[in-house]
């Protein structure tokens, strides 16, 4: 039987530690939430960053992760703060475990250097390590349901692809590619050369656009479940996905070549898109299709086949303010990048 959530003080403390050294940030956007929100975010960031931290520095494999995450369900976890607090936010909003394993999996899949033959396989790495952050965030939110679940999959679906389209160059100088390779084949780029080199052309510029032009699909699909959200919710994360969807106009703008600079929106350009787009979140005049990408499904049902707990008067599920949430989004992906970007 798990603590009350509100007694890991020590724990939760040792969370924050972690998040002020791990992402600025990130410390800097939870502490503007309401702490009946705040104490969840911090926890799940800290065992999401010690996960990936392990993986990275060759400490601990996938299946000791996934040994910690079984003693943290079961009510029994490690004595290491991070588990600790997990483990009583996944059993106070009933975060279903299917979620944080695939989290995992994605990790592994990027310490290993992973590629992706098609477009299929890469929608499989981006549920895993941004999709399953769109679901845990629905889960705290107190989302429940197919169809919006299935938006919020799809939301981290098209931002992690606005991140890799985004970061082509970046990415291949430091040994990564995420494009999909029968794109490249069918553009008659050799992975290898292009890796050895990376160097943009039209042929590449091609590949991205396309890359954008799915991304730019999952926003729109993912706009109908944004706006039946709560207000206090539709609007943050409605302003979240204008913003990433924004990286990919960005680099259109410059001429699709992610290679020789990184996009930046800037913060004129930020409050221009804002102001532009969040009238269309405030009313549900979207069809809702409920449809997912369908290597996302799994986390949809695992989330709707799981009973919510009934959660009590004194910790209620959080409605978070617009700006808070807005930001709290927006760091977390922060860090999904940045955690990208510093691997060597």
């Amino acid at each position: 039987m798990l603590l009350p959530y509100d007694t890991g003080i020590a724990d939760l403390d040792a969370c924050r530690t972690l998040l002020r050294g791990g992402s600025k940030s990130f410390d800097a956007a939870a502490r503007l939430l309401p702490r009946s929100v705040r104490d969840p975010a911090v926890a799940l960031y800290a065992f999401c960053r010690e996960a990936d931290d392990a993986i990275d520095g060759g400490t601990g494999s996938v299946a000791w992760l996934r040994e910690r995450l079984t003693r943290a369900y079961q009510g029994r976890p490690l004595a290491i703060p991070a588990d600790r607090a997990f483990a009583s936010i996944a059993e106070r909003f009933a975060i279903p475990r299917a979620l944080p394993d695939a989290l995992l999996e994605g990790f592994a899949w990027d310490a290993a250097g992973r590629r992706y033959q098609d477009l299929s396989a890469l929608r499989g790495y981006a549920v895993r390590v941004a999709g399953t952050v769109g679901a845990m965030m629905a889960v705290l939110m107190g989302v429940r349901d197919a169809d919006r679940l299935a938006a919020a999959v799809g939301l981290g679906v098209a931002m992690q692809l606005s991140n890799i389209a985004r970061d082509v160059g970046e990415d291949a100088r430091n040994g990564r590619l995420y494009l999909p390779l029968d794109w490249l084949a069918e553009a008659g780029i050799d992975p290898e050369r292009f890796l050895a080199a990376p160097e943009h052309s039209a042929a590449l510029a091609g590949v991205v656009g396309r890359l954008l032009a799915v991304a730019d699909l999952q926003y729109r699909q993912a706009a109908a479940g944004i706006a039946r959200l709560p207000l206090k919710c539709r609007l943050g994360i409605g302003a979240a996905g204008l913003l990433y969807a924004e990286i990919g106009q960005e680099v259109a703008r410059r001429g699709l070549d992610s290679v020789s600079g990184r996009a930046v929106v800037g913060k004129g350009r930020k409050i221009k898109v804002l102001a532009m787009g969040m009238a269309g979140m405030a009313l549900p005049w979207r069809q809702l299709t409920g449809a997912c990408v369908p290597e996302g499904m799994f986390l949809v049902d695992a989330v709707v086949q799981a009973a919510p707990r009934p959660v009590s008067e004194k910790a209620p599920v959080p409605w978070w303010a617009i700006a808070d949430r807005m930001l709290w989004t927006i760091a977390l992906f922060e860090r999904l990048e940045q955690r990208q970007r510093v691997r060597p």
